[in-house]
């Protein structure tokens, strides 16, 4: 029997049962449920990562939903478990869902909810931000204040890297790595270099528009280049930023190869997922190349980082925080809520999981419908949604389970 773990208890009374692995940011996510007649369990344990043993226990006997952490290691034996329970749905609070075997909950008909839309502009700043940390030294520089040696001004203090007139590269031009080329371009007035298998035409366009705007006003013109391999981006850029999806192909994406290939003093910088950079490779690479400088928000044995990392001063390290914003934060807590609620409601599935501002807004009622639910056309239970009955945005909603 699985050891019985702290909750707290929303609406004892309610109808339908939903566990939550962890308190998440905001109240307006507990209102949405406990207002539609659920009982809402948030787990208290003292712990940053919960067990299968641990989520085992807070399913018990009967659960309607989850709303888990991509920490937690969803596989056949929660799926199955919260199947016999009579759930038919667990939402990820991320927008990422490598923590979970959708096949394994594709085979228990277990409904899989993530929180894409909402982290786009959070995730790129932190992006920005490590790159210019990194660039121009200002965690070595804070940690050589507090510690007392600052004793006045030096040519060769904590020279680092200017951000203006150079190329910025990015590895995946999808939402986040547009938003943080975007950054970077109007920012900095940085030219682009980026690999992607899809053009980024948007992306392209604003670039084009910027730097006959800059022209206009005798500036320099940014530029921009779709690379034809991702080495060209790795040899030609000044500021590489990685925002690939992890999957085989991506897998220690940056290794011993192509860290080489790569200017002896730029930055690179990861906020996507850790695995795409072999780790251990970097360490090497940054005792070997000082002036070569990594931002770094995720980790490859997440929460561990390899050996030395902690102990290179060209790099600046944080916990997995691009999305930490309140309003992201709050509004992932809000998706994740209504996944859940919509699968236990029988809602359908809102069209396009980028465009979530509907149900973020804090003082109307949400339209009636899963925000996002990865594996709607794989489960068997959908079927086509009834239009007119659903108001003005039923060009959204798609299916139904």
């Amino acid at each position: 029997m699985a050891k019985p773990v702290s909750i707290q208890v929303w609406n004892p009374s309610g109808k339908y049962r939903v566990v939550s692995t962890k308190s998440m940011p905001g109240t307006r996510w507990i209102r949405l449920l406990t207002d539609n007649d659920c009982r809402l369990e948030i787990c208290t344990e003292h712990k940053t990562i919960l067990s299968v043993d641990d989520i085992l226990a807070l399913i018990g006997d009967r659960c309607d939903g989850v709303i888990g952490q991509l920490t937690e290691d969803w596989g056949d034996v929660l799926f199955s478990a919260l199947k016999r329970a009579g759930g038919t749905v667990f939402s990820n609070m991320a927008v990422g869902y490598n923590n979970v075997d959708v096949e394994a909950a594709n085979r228990n008909g277990i409904a899989i909810g993530n929180t894409p839309g909402v982290l786009t502009e959070t995730t790129a700043e932190l992006a920005a931000s490590l790159s210019l940390a990194a660039a121009r030294r200002i965690v070595e520089a804070d940690q050589f204040m507090r510690a007392g040696l600052y004793d006045g001004w030096l040519p060769h203090l904590f020279v680092g890297n200017l951000l203006k007139g150079q190329t910025v590269g990015v590895i995946g031009a999808g939402r986040i790595g547009s938003a943080y080329a975007r950054m970077m371009i109007e920012g900095f007035k940085m030219n682009l270099i980026y690999y992607d298998l899809y053009q980024a035409t948007r992306l392209e366009n604003f670039v084009t528009a910027y730097g006959q705007f800059l022209k206009a006003n005798g500036e320099e013109p940014v530029t921009w280049k779709r690379a034809a391999t991702m080495e060209d981006v790795l040899r030609e850029a000044d500021v590489i930023s990685l925002h690939p999806v992890l999957d085989k192909t991506t897998y220690h994406l940056i290794n011993p190869e192509r860290l080489a290939i790569m200017k002896k003093e730029a930055v690179l910088v990861n906020a996507s997922r850790g695995p795409v950079i072999d780790e251990a490779a970097l360490v090497e690479h940054l005792k070997a190349n000082p002036m070569f400088r990594v931002g770094l928000d995720v980790f490859e044995d997440e929460p561990y980082m390899k050996p030395g990392l902690a102990d290179m001063k060209n790099a600046v390290v944080v916990p997995h925080i691009a999305s930490a914003s309140k309003w992201t934060r709050e509004g992932m807590a809000t998706l994740s809520a209504l996944n859940v609620l919509g699968k236990i409601k029988g809602y359908p599935v809102w069209g396009n999981p980028n465009q979530v501002e509907p149900f973020l807004q804090e003082n109307l009622t949400p339209p009636p419908a899963c925000p996002s639910i990865v594996n709607a056309k794989q489960i068997v239970c959908c079927r086509p949604a009834i239009g007119k009955a659903l108001g003005a945005n039923t060009d959204r909603l798609v299916s139904t389970c």
